[in-house]
């Protein structure tokens, strides 16, 4: 992508939020960095009944994925062995199974390698480093090792008076104040940002195709909000985790570039956050001990998650 395909603005906002050097010319992990072991014992005290909401999609064949994205399929689910006795009649039977699958099929996380723009990486690596063969050479998701820290539901449509925002709503840095506001507690380094837009309704009522289009999602103007707060990394409950389609006309996926990329910020998709919104409502608090454990896939450009809250 040459540099006359982004929009000047995009430009501008990058160089704002650029984190390239900041943890050094090796760094591979970006935010993470923000989570520190005082991050970590302070998430831990967050937790006081012990209550645990799963926030992510079933994995199964009729899963989000509608075809848009080439090769992004819906996983593949085949049994292998099934009750077969490996070591002989009447020995113990084993019954195992295979899946194929999109690493960004489901609730997932995008590695900080999924984009490049203007061929480049986070911190300045060149987007030639992932290849066909090796995937990503530099900063795959299997080093980001453990992903473990505060979590802050920041519930926008809760905190705009609906069920779920519309599917053009660009969620705006006054959106998440409106949410911080509600959540009664402000976002700080190292907290990982769950943004609630109740898109993921659209999804869980039989409707992928609406559920990824039109959506809401994440302005350009976020990661401005996520980098002054120091933010480690951030998930939503939509297919394409920015609005879709772009705010900024011909301008595609800028918010990807400008969060993996510039940032070196982790993102997520397709979390379910309807339980998560239902019970931080019950008990008056929307930070918790966020579990969020990356499959270390080796050089992969994302990958399948199982978050759990802890409250």
């Amino acid at each position: 992508m040459s540099l006359a395909a982004l929009h000047p603005e995009f430009h501008d906002i990058a160089k704002r939020v650029n984190n390239w050097g900041r943890w050094g010319a090796d760094d591979e992990i970006g935010t993470l960095n923000l989570i520190t072991d005082e991050v970590v014992r302070e998430a831990a005290a967050t937790v006081r009944t012990g209550r645990r909401v799963p926030l992510a999609l079933p994995l199964k064949e009729d899963g989000v994925q509608t075809g848009m994205i080439p090769g992004r399929v819906n996983p593949l689910h085949a049994m292998v062995q099934v009750n077969q006795e490996l070591f002989g009649p009447g020995t113990v039977a084993c019954s195992d199974d295979v899946v194929t699958m999109g690493l960004q099929a489901g609730t997932h996380w995008d590695a900080l390698t999924h984009v490049s723009h203007s061929g480049r990486l986070y911190n300045g690596r060149p987007a030639g480093s992932v290849t066909a063969h090796g995937g990503a050479e530099f900063g795959g998701i299997d080093k980001a090792r453990h992903i473990v820290s505060r979590g802050v539901l920041l519930d926008v449509a809760r905190a705009r008076g609906v069920d779920r925002l519309e599917g053009g709503h660009a969620v705006t840095p006054e959106d998440l104040e409106a949410a911080e506001d509600l959540a009664g507690t402000r976002v700080r380094a190292g907290d990982v940002v769950l943004v609630r837009t109740g898109q993921v309704r659209v999804y869980l009522a039989g409707d992928k195709h609406g559920y990824g289009y039109p959506s809401p999602g994440l302005s350009v103007r976020t990661p401005e909000w996520f980098h002054a707060r120091d933010v480690a990394a951030v998930a939503n409950d939509t297919l394409t985790f920015e609005i879709f389609p772009p705010e900024i006309e011909d301008l595609w996926l800028p918010v990807h570039a400008l969060d993996l990329v510039e940032m070196g910020m982790l993102q997520g998709q397709n979390w379910n956050l309807e339980e998560l919104s239902t019970a931080c409502g019950e008990v008056g608090r929307y930070a918790f001990l966020l579990s969020a454990m990356p499959e270390p896939f080796v050089g992969a450009t994302g990958t399948p998650v199982a978050p759990v809250a802890v409250l």
